[in-house]
């Protein structure tokens, strides 16, 4: 009989770890598929314990933020003297993945407007509209200053003023806005000369400013380098930023993504002949225009910019070129970006064959700037190309900006800039290194330029094109 207890009791012995250990086994196979609340339990379990020591050693110090203005002395107890490891304290600011749409809506207004508000040198245009370094100032107006010149007209209302634009308003012929379209080869007379079309063709409309200032013969072109560079100061990672990049203090860049070699060992020539479109310019901003642009007229903007470089690439390089008109800043320029997107996708999509995107601009300066120079003896507007790095200096790389094509769009600019430089030297500013994506993630080769400044007239920014088409047929059909 004693042995029955025995053997009794010693089976209840066993029978208690068995359940511990069977329930452990359970809540370890629950947490490993959920990952993120084992992690904000093992948070806020290490906070409670802190809480309760620090309640229990500093009953007085130890509060509570009122209206959750900060974090109290506890959460800077706990980011500074009790670190939590890799788990970051619930009080501070994270960053993940899809940002909340706050966030992400900051995003979009800082890079609607950040590839502007900085002058001939790089340096940031304070206006007083807001802080410089969001790029989100109290409407265009406040951009060019209270002075703009006559002929520049807003194209909102004044309680829109938050997202008015200086610059012409646009044609009433013009495309809806976001509307996608795609060019149509050019029509031309029994000589040969283009003739007027719709606002979505090729080439040249009659009467605009492009037609007016191309002139009957064509542009003449640099059959000579200027200046040479030789490759070993290129390859100086520190001569090749003073003197070729402008690099905003948002960001930061290294001698990985800077190198002359690997720049200039891309080749991005074009791979296919004109029988299909090969270029593609497009307008975040449309309605950018110049000190002299006329009030209803899209072809003295930014638009008849384009206009004139599709004539020259086309007419005189024999080059397939699409120019859309889309218009994605009218009412709304915050999210210029984001709606020319799904546009510029379905382009692309449509022509598959285009290799080369340009998002043609006009910048912003103080009033009392003038990017001018002179190129075969008429005075010409300034260029400036323009890379977002999805990267920036206080949160490193943005991961819900990710572009594949940094690289590429990295070494396109630089060979155009180089270019420029050995042949047209001083036609461009540096070119300007900011840290968002600015829709360069559709196409690697996607150019981003700036025109002049809307100091500039119109017929400075029209000049600026022979230049610019000369340099983008040395490096698209060029020797590598």
């Amino acid at each position: 009989m004693r042995v029955y207890r025995y053997r009794d009791r010693k089976k209840k012995i066993y029978t208690g770890p068995l359940l511990i250990t069977a329930g452990i086994a359970s809540v370890v196979l629950f947490f490993q598929g959920n990952g993120d609340l084992l992690l904000k339990l093992k948070t806020e379990a290490a906070v409670a314990c802190y809480q309760e020591i620090l309640e229990w050693y500093l009953p007085g110090l130890a509060y509570e933020a009122a209206d959750g203005d900060d974090d109290g002395l506890t959460g800077w107890l706990l980011a500074h003297i009790f670190p939590l490891g890799e788990e970051q304290w619930f009080g501070e600011e994270y960053q993940t993945q899809f940002e909340s749409e706050l966030s992400y809506e900051a995003i979009l207004a800082r890079e609607a407007a950040d590839e502007n508000y900085v002058d001939e040198n790089g340096n940031v245009v304070e206006t007083g509209g807001g802080p410089a370094d969001y790029g989100v100032m109290s409407g265009e107006t406040d951009k060019t200053g209270a002075g703009a010149a006559a002929g520049i007209v807003a194209e909102n209302s004044a309680a829109d003023s938050e997202t008015a634009k200086n610059g012409a308003v646009p044609d009433s012929s013009g495309t809806a806005e976001g509307e996608m379209t795609a060019s149509d080869p050019p029509a031309s007379d029994s000589q040969g000369q283009p003739v007027a079309g719709n606002d979505g063709e090729r080439g040249q409309t009659e009467g605009s400013a492009a037609a007016q200032g191309a002139g009957a013969a064509l542009p003449v072109t640099a059959t000579g380098k200027a200046v040479t560079y030789p490759r070993e100061k290129l390859n100086d990672f520190d001569y090749l930023t003073q003197n070729f990049y402008q690099i905003d203090n948002t960001t930061t860049i290294n001698g990985s993504q800077l190198n002359a070699d690997a720049l200039l060992g891309k080749d991005v020539r074009l791979s296919h002949d004109a029988s299909a479109p090969q270029i593609l310019i497009y307008h975040t901003h449309s309605q950018e225009g110049y000190a002299d642009s006329v009030a209803g007229d899209a072809s003295t903007t930014v638009v008849g910019v384009g206009d004139y470089l599709t004539k020259i690439l086309t007419e005189q390089y024999g080059m397939n070129v699409i120019h859309h008109k889309g218009e994605y800043d009218v009412g709304d320029r915050d999210h210029a970006y984001s709606r020319a997107g799904p546009a510029l996708e379905k382009l692309l999509a449509e022509n598959p064959g285009i290799e080369v995107v340009i998002d043609l601009h006009r910048d912003g300066v103080r009033e009392d700037t003038r990017l001018v120079t002179e190129v075969n003896g008429k005075q010409t507007a300034k260029i400036m190309f323009f890379n977002g790095l999805s990267r920036t200096t206080r949160t490193g790389d943005i991961e819900y900006l990710a572009n594949p094509y940094i690289a590429d769009n990295l070494a396109v600019s630089f060979q155009m800039q180089l270019k420029a430089a050995e042949y047209y030297p001083g036609f461009t500013r540096r070119i300007y290194l900011k840290g968002y994506r600015y829709n360069m993630h559709y196409c690697p080769k996607t150019l981003l330029i700036e025109v002049g400044a809307q100091t500039n007239t119109v017929q400075e920014a029209m000049n600026a094109m022979e230049p610019l088409a000369d340099i983008l047929n040395k490096v698209l059909t060029g020797p590598q």
